[in-house]
């Protein structure tokens, strides 16, 4: 789920691929669903392919965003005041307590919070990639 949804540089909010043509990509933007073209030359990214630093290695975006609506029982951040109370860090901490504080900046805390608000916005409930079933059951040892 969060493989389609990518975000550009340069450009507010989230967007999910509609369709790919030579060199471009059809996107829509998540939250109020307008339509544009990324061209090649544009840095686009996946969330699916996104990961945090944590003491005991990488953890997916899509963890810590379950990890962020579990915290808050599926309501949306006040990122602005975070920010100005000077709470970001500490938010982030009672989120994930092992997060890499050398390496994981404030910048990269308020995108992730911003990108939650976002998708919640935008009726995201499960962010986790999970196993399809088959792949699961052909990894689980049969007896």
């Amino acid at each position: 789920m969060l493989r389609e949804i990518l975000a550009v540089t340069g450009r507010p909010g989230l967007t999910r691929i509609v369709s790919q043509g030579k060199g471009t990509l059809i996107v829509e933007d998540v939250t109020d669903g307008k339509r544009f073209p990324i061209h090649a030359r544009d840095k686009v990214v996946s969330l699916g392919d996104i990961a945090m630093y944590t003491d005991s290695g990488d953890k997916p975006l899509g963890e810590i965003l379950d990890l962020v609506y579990a915290h808050n029982d599926g309501k949306k951040l006040d990122v602005k005041a975070l920010v100005k109370e000077g709470r970001l860090r500490d938010e982030f901490e009672a989120v994930v307590p092992d997060f890499d504080k050398d390496r994981v900046y404030d910048n990269d805390i308020k995108k992730l919070f911003t990108w939650y608000n976002i998708l919640l916005y935008a009726g995201f409930t499960k962010f986790a990639e999970e196993e399809p079933a088959a792949e699961l059951a052909a990894e689980t040892p049969q007896e």
